[in-house]
């Protein structure tokens, strides 16, 4: 269970000394912020063809964080557990930062019990050391399955859940495609309390996808339709249209903005800089009760 792990001494001794770089002090400091020389308003036009536009297609989330952060430097925590999601420590215009992002690379993104247990602890060790929280989301649900059922997937995503909403550090999250069901809610949505939240026009967040979701609200016109499969198309054309639209969540306030790709690095700069102030309590009490 280690949290890296290094083929020799030299790079070991390199990246102990980048992870201290990254820390406070202690827990009452906060994390060290350097000069950057990567300029906060670069514009990321990479992002345009890294991400495709069809959510079904996979893509390196790693080179999303890479092009966001400082310099394209990131520590990834547990690299080499859970892959469906990334944990990792950088700088956004020299501050440091933790990212939490889905990997669609991986399982397409889904959370299952291990991305649960490796996202929470995560954001518990941010937490506890001072240090922003970036959500980057582009997740299709929980992983359904019985093997995910008996090993208590909802409890473990619960895990997550609690972090997020026990975490008192500045909290941003950005939607870069999907964002479905309970595993969009956990994964730092505003209505768990991210003090900002953030879209890009590919954004759709909704229960279920629009195929899943026409199939169920639709099933009686479908089935008694000439044609089930023109009706379905149909159907679920109506649904991406009304229900799935780019400004659809920004016109009901679950996000705050819907951004220009390009302009992400700025825009996450901007907020960490309005949250640099933010100071949050918790209620008073001998310790939480998280789920175990």
């Amino acid at each position: 269970m280690a949290h890296f792990a290094y083929e020799g001494e030299a790079e070991c001794l390199a990246e102990v000394r980048h992870l201290l770089s990254l820390l406070p002090s202690n827990n009452r400091e906060n994390p060290p912020v350097v000069a950057s020389k990567d300029p906060a308003d670069r514009r990321c036009e990479a992002l345009v063809d890294l991400v495709p536009v069809d959510g079904k297609q996979p893509y390196d989330m790693r080179a999303v964080i890479e092009e966001l952060v400082d310099d394209g430097e990131f520590l990834e925590v547990h690299e080499r557990w859970a892959g469906n999601i990334i944990c990792a420590l950088a700088r956004l215009d020299g501050q440091a930062v933790g990212v939490v992002a889905n990997q669609p690379q991986s399982l397409a993104g889904v959370l299952d019990i291990s991305a649960s247990e490796k996202a929470a602890r995560f954001v518990q060790m941010c937490d506890a050391f001072n240090i922003p929280i970036v959500t980057l989301l582009d997740v299709p649900g929980f992983l359904p399955g019985v093997d995910q059922e008996h090993g208590g997937i909802i409890r473990h995503g619960a895990k997550l859940l609690y972090a997020y909403c026990n975490a008192t550090v500045p909290r941003i999250s950005l939607v870069l495609r999907k964002a479905y069901g309970g595993a969009y809610i956990v994964m730092d949505s505003q209505s768990i309390g991210a003090d900002v939240t953030l879209a890009w026009p590919t954004n759709e967040i909704a229960v279920m996808g629009a195929e899943g979701a026409a199939n169920v609200i639709f099933r009686r016109q479908i089935a008694a339709a000439e044609d089930p499969e023109a009706m379905r198309a149909e159907m679920v054309k109506e649904y991406r249209t009304e229900l799935m639209h780019p400004y659809y969540a920004a016109e009901r306030g679950l996000v705050d903005d819907v951004i220009d790709p390009v302009e992400t690095r700025e825009v996450l700069i901007g907020a960490l800089a309005m949250l640099r102030n933010k100071h949050a309590d918790l209620p008073a009490r001998k310790h939480g009760n998280p789920p175990q």
